[in-house]
């Protein structure tokens, strides 16, 4: 049986394609991934073997655009949309499941039009644009932060890696493969401190920052493991006994996941503020603690409260969850509900 997975731009949107390919070839299922020529798309599946066919079209966004930008971006969607209605006819398509973001709009649009069972994954706590748009459309809306809940897609790797935190002595700073520059300077300014308590720093910051931020490093005389980029995060995970980080809704499932007790820093320009609403999620269970930008920058409010958190419960707390694979329970929701 074949299925359709579609969306991207970003890592968190991809991780999540990334979850259901794993899962859907366990199931046995054959996959083709529809995805856009922009953003990260091609950069993480270009060379997937797991999908039988790849299609990267010019895929273009259309909540930004104004006036005749808006009108050209619906009108190339929609051609698009027709052509993806021919894959989903020619290659006998049972579903398409989407994780969001623009690239995810020809294929969903394509799965209406040839009335082919529509999924669709909200990753955060705040609908996107196109999700919001298409869910009435849809066979099933699955979230984390609905009130029909369904598990985060997570890789099975970040559960196996966790452990139970019970004295601080490595922080790990995760800014994003992107990075983050305020994590960056943030975690510059905190190392001298750490440093003289003994804490060990590991530090993701980013392809952009990484030079910058491990010639300063070299500077202060600090011996920071700092990285770009790692594809097993979840042993710089392990490794770590508490995270500072922005709340990305992959990076705050597969933290919880690991079992890390996390101190959030949203970021303040994510779209409709989602990033602070995924942490309050985890915050009113008393399962993170979440500091604005502005508050962060009192290094020794920041470093108080780092100290007195206690990781142990919450460590315990998080391990103690019983979070089940997302992109399993999605696939048995469509062999239930749909492909009987």
């Amino acid at each position: 049986m074949k299925i359709i997975l579609t969306g991207g731009g970003t890592g968190g949107h991809l991780n999540i394609v990334a979850c259901l390919l794993e899962s859907a070839l366990k199931k046995g299922l054959e996959c083709i991934y529809i995805g856009s020529e922009s953003g990260q798309d091609k950069a993480w599946f270009e060379n997937e073997a797991g999908f039988t066919q790849k299609h990267f079209l010019s895929s273009k966004g259309v909540v930004n655009q104004k006036g005749l930008g808006k009108v050209k971006s619906l009108t190339h969607t929609l051609k698009l949309a027709l052509k993806c209605k021919e894959i989903i006819h020619d290659e006998d398509i049972k579903a398409v499941f989407s994780v969001g973001g623009y690239s995810a709009a020809p294929a969903s649009f394509g799965a209406i039009l040839s009335k082919t069972p529509l999924f669709i994954h909200e990753q955060n706590s705040k609908s996107g644009s196109l999700n919001k748009l298409l869910k009435p459309f849809s066979k099933g809306f699955f979230s984390a932060f609905e009130p029909i809940f369904c598990p985060y897609p997570i890789k099975a790797c970040f559960f196996e890696q966790a452990r139970i935190r019970k004295e601080l002595k490595t922080i790990i700073f995760l800014g994003g493969s992107q990075g983050a520059s305020f994590i960056n300077t943030l975690a510059l300014k905190l190392a001298p401190k750490l440093n003289e308590m003994g804490i060990q720093i590991i530090h993701q910051a980013g392809k952009f920052e990484f030079e910058k931020c491990q010639n300063a490093y070299k500077e202060l005389g600090i011996n920071a493991e700092v990285f770009a980029f790692k594809p097993n995060l979840e042993q710089k995970m392990k490794e770590a006994d508490l995270a500072i980080s922005r709340a990305g809704a992959s990076t705050l499932f597969e933290l919880s996941a690991n079992a890390l007790p996390t101190l959030f820093i949203p970021y303040p320009s994510a779209s409709k503020n989602h990033q602070y609403f995924n942490a309050k999620f985890l915050f009113d269970q008393n399962l993170c603690q979440i500091f604005t930008q502005e508050q962060a920058q009192n290094e020794a409010l920041l470093l108080q409260s780092i100290l007195k958190l206690k990781l142990e419960l919450i460590s315990s707390k998080l391990k103690a969850q019983e979070y089940s694979n997302g992109a399993d329970f999605m696939l048995e929701y469509m062999f239930k509900h749909i492909l009987r």
